[in-house]
């Protein structure tokens, strides 16, 4: 005798169904998420040129001379690259971009991690 089957219909993740598994939902929130990432993108670009604008202008009244000052220039033009960057960049491009290093270089990548935990640590310690 053969064992009837039952089928459900087809659903869908407004009713529960079976596209809302929690995988599905982690997905959804992670577009959601990069699309919000690149929505900012334009105004995050804009806020390091102002920062990098205004360290053009007062690298000569720096004190320490003329290192002092070319080291803020070279800054300056570091962060206008990276403006440049998130300006024409999207978030999945941004993420290969640091899979190719972390690849490249782990042992840089690790150090440097480690050191950006120290410091969060540090900043936000309640002593």
């Amino acid at each position: 005798m053969p064992t009837p089957t039952y089928t459900d219909p087809p659903s869908s993740p407004e009713d529960g169904g079976a596209d809302s598994t929690p995988t599905s939902r982690a997905a959804e929130m992670g577009r959601k998420a990069a699309a919000a990432i690149d929505d900012r993108r334009e105004s995050l670009a804009r806020g390091i040129d102002s920062a990098a604008s205004t360290l053009h202008e007062k690298a000569e009244s720096l004190p320490g001379g003329g290192r002092i000052s070319s080291a803020a220039h070279s800054t300056a033009e570091a962060m206008e690259k990276t403006a440049d960057y998130l300006r024409d960049q999207d978030l999945e491009a941004m993420l290969s971009d640091v899979r190719d290093v972390v690849k490249k270089h782990p042992g840089a990548t690790l150090l440097t991690a480690a050191a950006v935990g120290f410091l969060l640590a540090r900043a936000f310690s309640r002593d």
